[in-house]
């Protein structure tokens, strides 16, 4: 009798469990299709691009979706031979990589500073930072541009680099600050002890812990300022100076444009950014996912 009532008690626990057990599975199901959605949604624009760098003009209109033949290389022929893509290329390598350089070590000695330091005045100094994230400087476009006349580097790449230098510090500063502040005060103490500078606790120890908080950084401006129109229209007007975004204009004529062409130095100008992704993703995901686990 035992094992009886022992055996329909389960049974009837499976199947009080079951409402439940679908509710979740479906939920499940519906979060998938959200996900699967999402991808496409994303990808599509993407595919599409690709896929029209390898068609012509009114092959392009005529089956927009279809898989291209991908031996036809002729678009990237001619806008390699024919165009002054490289030196768009190589201006977008230079303004991006300084600026880079600039928004990663500025930012890094801010945060480490205001992160590790107690002193007067390190909160005010954060939230000025802080400021940066809520003032588009979009809106002093006519003070940006009276002063890089002043200066003397207006139509310079330079003026390219110390805006987009301004415009990534803030985004900067506030993710290491935080995971600056999250490191052990062991680790400088027992270095202290051993006799370490400040340079070399910070370069040596404490900036190895933060690589993955870098990447995030550093993807974070690194797209917005590879692909970024509005400030080299406004202060570079010679073609030899022109970065990717503003240079692929010039494929775009009056009356007729070759959107192969287009679309082939489209997808050249992403390839750069989504390598760099690839290469760091995992430095990427896991500064994303530190903060879950102590």
């Amino acid at each position: 009798m035992s094992t009886a009532s022992a055996t329909a008690s389960r049974k009837a626990m499976t199947y009080g469990d079951r409402p439940g057990m679908l509710a979740s599975l479906g939920r499940d199901g519906l979060l998938q299709i959200i996900l699967i959605a999402n991808t496409i949604i994303m990808l599509a624009p993407i595919v599409i691009m690709v896929f029209s760098a390898f068609k012509t003009t009114p092959q392009i209109f005529q089956a927009p979706f279809s898989i291209p033949d991908f031996t036809q290389v002729g678009n990237f022929i001619k806008i390699w031979n024919e165009t002054n893509f490289l030196r768009y290329l190589l201006n977008s390598f230079f303004v991006t990589g300084a600026s880079m350089v600039l928004i990663l070590t500025l930012g890094t000695m801010a945060a480490y500073a205001i992160g590790r330091y107690a002193f007067t005045g390190s909160s005010f100094i954060l939230m000025f930072f802080l400021a940066g994230l809520t003032l588009p400087l979009k809106l002093a476009i006519i003070p940006l541009f009276m002063l890089m006349r002043d200066l003397g580097i207006l139509n310079n790449q330079l003026s390219l680099i110390f805006v987009y230098t301004a415009m990534g510090l803030p985004t900067t500063v506030f993710i290491m600050t935080g995971f600056i502040r999250s490191l052990p005060n062991e680790l400088e103490d027992a270095a202290r002890m051993d006799g370490a500078s400040e340079a070399r606790i910070m370069w040596a120890i404490m900036l190895p812990l933060v690589r993955p908080a870098m990447v995030i950084a550093g993807i974070q401006n690194v797209v917005p300022i590879w692909n970024d129109f509005f400030f080299p229209l406004v202060f570079i007007q010679n073609d030899n100076l022109k970065t990717l975004p503003q240079g692929l204009t010039t494929f775009m004529g009056e009356y007729t444009t070759d959107w192969g062409v287009l679309f082939s130095g489209l997808t050249l100008s992403a390839a750069p950014i989504v390598i760099i992704y690839i290469v760091l993703s995992k430095q990427f995901i896991a500064g994303m996912t530190s903060g879950a686990v102590k």
